[in-house]
């Protein structure tokens, strides 16, 4: 597919076509930027995206080489924290002070993962809270769930990106404390994904009361780690994470969960692993996420 975008079209790249990427890709593409997709094993020609009953469709194009991606300064990360390696290439073509990386991966060390590769780049952590499953190629279906989709960074540039996602229709929230964010975020994300990849369940399973506890003692420790870490935690954060939970549809499938059932790496080292290692380097005791953590090593062993 050769079609070039009109000069007068804004431009952003996806680096990682999976249900998130789709989604912010989509809510782009809403907003009239026109979207390249980076190195897709599968090239598909638009990307259609379903809500409710509703499916939208839009045409991209493909760029096989960075090269071929042609004027663009706006890209969006989507691949998993432990996938940034395999993507460098692509990100060390972005590695210049006009270029922007908005970063939409679980957990913490965005910015220091990203610097490694783009050190001159703006790097912008993009927190998601939406739902979302990749049906095929291109495909995914969306759920809105909570208050809001996305969180970013209290910055003028941030405001620029966050203004062109909710005209597509993504409700997006900033904040001048990114810290503490990323942290609240966490917590769901070391109980509901680790819990329904272990278990095999959906996230059904985090209304089994004996669960719930569970889920209530890992983010107790996560959260005196974060607050050694410098996030504003408290454990009223807990209860209202445990409540958020409440909210997802019991039949929605985690991203580690569809990670698990198609044999594919788990996300772990940015969440849990980052929760562990942050304990230790504080002398903050994590037994709960460490037995996590083991068992998830168990079945995919990667570097956390």
């Amino acid at each position: 597919m050769t079609m070039q975008p009109s000069s007068n079209i804004k431009t952003v790249a996806l680096i990682g076509a999976g249900a998130v990427g789709l989604c912010l890709a989509t809510a782009f593409a809403k907003a009239g930027w026109q979207v390249v997709v980076c190195g897709a094993r599968q090239p598909f020609a638009q990307i259609e995206e379903t809500e409710g009953a509703k499916t939208h469709t839009h045409r991209i194009r493909h760029a096989l080489t960075p090269a071929e991606i042609g004027e663009c300064d706006t890209v969006v990360l989507a691949v998993k924290s432990h996938q940034t390696q395999s993507v460098s290439h692509w990100l060390q073509a972005f590695n210049r002070a006009s270029a922007t990386l908005l970063v939409a991966q679980n957990g913490l060390g965005q910015k220091e993962r990203v610097a490694s590769f783009a050190p001159q780049a703006n790097i912008l952590p993009v927190i998601v809270y939406f739902n979302a499953q990749r049906s095929g190629p291109g495909k995914v279906v969306l759920k809105h769930i909570g208050e809001h989709d996305l969180c970013l960074p209290d910055t003028a540039t941030a405001h620029c990106f966050a203004d062109s996602l909710q005209k597509g229709n993504m409700r997006v929230q900033t904040t001048a404390d990114i810290t503490t964010a990323l942290w609240l975020k966490l917590l769901a994300n070391i109980t509901a994904n680790p819990i329904t990849a272990l278990t095999g369940r959906s996230t059904g399973v985090m209304q089994d009361p004996a669960i719930l506890e569970t889920a209530r003692q890992i983010m107790a420790e996560a959260v005196k780690v974060g607050q050694a870490e410098g996030a504003k935690l408290t454990t009223q954060h807990i209860e209202n994470s445990l409540a958020w939970l409440q909210t997802i549809s019991a039949e929605s499938i985690t991203s580690m969960l569809q990670d698990r059932q198609a044999g594919r790496a788990l996300e772990y080292g940015a969440l849990t692993g980052q929760v562990v290692k942050a304990g230790k380097k504080h002398g903050i005791e994590t037994p709960l996420n460490s037995l996590v953590l083991s068992l998830l090593s168990a079945i995919h062993p990667i570097s956390c």
